[in-house]
């Protein structure tokens, strides 16, 4: 698949990019929504894992603007962040992203979401 990792926190994002990269997945990095948005207007994704908390705008919104996209309705979004889903706040709208996962990432739980959406 090809993955778009979103996070403020450099040293998290690279290490998962590094796992996921080891599994055969095609992973970017970009450690802020403005970012992760030029990169999903250049890059055709499969899959975004969205920091809930980023610096410039917060990633419900990344996930809204991101879901407006040409290649949104296909997406597999995942919400990732410190907060459960209880307390995800807006984040926790229907539809708005796929998965929720609470740091730190359960990665065999990650490696299902992943293989569930490929055969999609």
């Amino acid at each position: 698949m090809n993955v778009l990792i979103v996070d403020d926190n450099r040293a998290a994002a690279d290490l998962l990019r590094e796992l996921l990269t080891l599994q055969d997945h095609e992973v970017q990095c970009s450690y802020c929504a403005q970012d992760a948005m030029d990169a999903a207007a250049a890059t055709p994704f499969d899959a975004a894992l969205v920091d809930l908390v980023l610096p410039d705008f917060s990633g419900a919104e990344l996930a809204r603007r991101m879901r407006a996209g040409a290649a949104g309705k296909s997406l597999l979004l995942v919400a990732v962040s410190g907060y459960g889903k209880e307390d995800a706040g807006d984040a926790a709208a229907p539809g708005l992203f796929d998965h929720h996962l609470q740091k730190p990432i359960d990665f065999e739980v990650l490696d299902r979401i992943l293989a569930t959406a490929t055969a999609r």
